[in-house]
């Protein structure tokens, strides 16, 4: 017997996290749950996809060949329920905003399969920042915005979060405080610190260093230009798994560590006024993101 579509979904998951325990924590589920469906997935290959190193875990020759193929199964899959489960009835026009972070790590995933699945309605989709997205919503410009929906701050919204994001300490593989445990921001506030300033990420930073103040070494708007200054262990940086990528740009390794500080995760989903009726386009939308996330975990 083979394996199934969970088992190739948590294999990708590690790979992706480049740790057990952290593709656990993306996907709610217990850290045995995804060692037991990797190693079944072992069995079956008779070959070992990942292999232990300081850090978490590398993918083997057997894992790189597999993981594309994986991904490309876990597609056709989501392809084909997209097909069948599409409803032509349902026509009309959405007009969505979307911040800079869900528009260039969480949407494009969706925005074909939400387009196949209502091919009926037109969908639009905007970039925007959140306090422009509020008041559109508010004045009708806009049907839906996806957004951090703990940044939500206008009394006449509604929202729903489908996605809660663990933020993590992002570190060099070499850096002093890749090999330690028990870490908490006083140990981060020791080193040099790349702050983000996009979607309002200085301003949640902040937030959660209530008594200290990160040792801010340079604050840009590119998520790439702090994987890389990372990366190359000039700077340290806490950040969420849904901008995690195990890799920078030029290749080097980013480890990622819990810390035991209580930080808040980074929450997504939709809003929309609450003053204003839903059409059955819109409906349909959010049913479309309640189905993936409920489906997922």
């Amino acid at each position: 017997m083979g394996f199934s579509l969970r088992q190739l979904r948590y294999f990708i998951a590690v790979a992706e996290a480049g740790q057990f325990s952290a593709a656990a924590r993306e996907l709610y589920i217990s850290q045995s749950t995804i060692t037991t469906s990797v190693q079944g997935i072992e069995r079956h290959l008779g070959h070992h996809v990942f292999e232990r190193s300081v850090h978490g875990v590398e993918l083997t020759d057997a894992g790189r060949a597999l993981l594309p193929k994986a991904r490309h199964i876990l597609d056709l899959v989501a392809d084909a329920e997209t097909t069948v489960a599409g409803d032509p009835g349902i026509a009309g026009r959405v007009r969505v905003g979307a911040s800079y972070t869900v528009m260039g790590y969480f949407l494009p995933h969706h925005i074909q399969r939400v387009s196949a699945r209502y091919p009926g309605v037109a969908f639009e989709w905007h970039e925007m920042h959140r306090d422009t997205m509020e008041q559109r919503l508010i004045d009708g410009d806009l049907d839906l915005a996806l957004l951090l929906t703990s940044n939500v701050r206008h009394d006449g919204l509604d929202f729903e979060t489908f996605v809660r994001s663990p933020r993590r300490l992002w570190t060099a593989p070499t850096h002093p405080l890749a090999g330690r445990t028990n870490l908490r921001l006083a140990d981060v506030a020791e080193h040099p610190y790349a702050m983000l300033t996009v979607d309002e990420s200085e301003k949640s930073t902040r937030a959660y260093w209530p008594d200290l103040r990160p040792d801010v070494f340079v604050a840009t708007s590119s998520i790439e230009a702090i994987r890389s200054l990372v990366a190359n262990g000039t700077a340290v940086t806490v950040l969420s798994d849904m901008v995690y990528r195990p890799w920078s740009l030029e290749g080097r390794r980013i480890h990622a560590a819990a810390l035991a500080d209580p930080i808040p995760d980074m929450q997504i989903g939709l809003a929309w006024a609450s003053a204003h009726q839903p059409t059955p386009a819109m409906t349909a939308l959010r049913q479309y993101f309640a189905d993936t996330f409920h489906a997922s975990r």
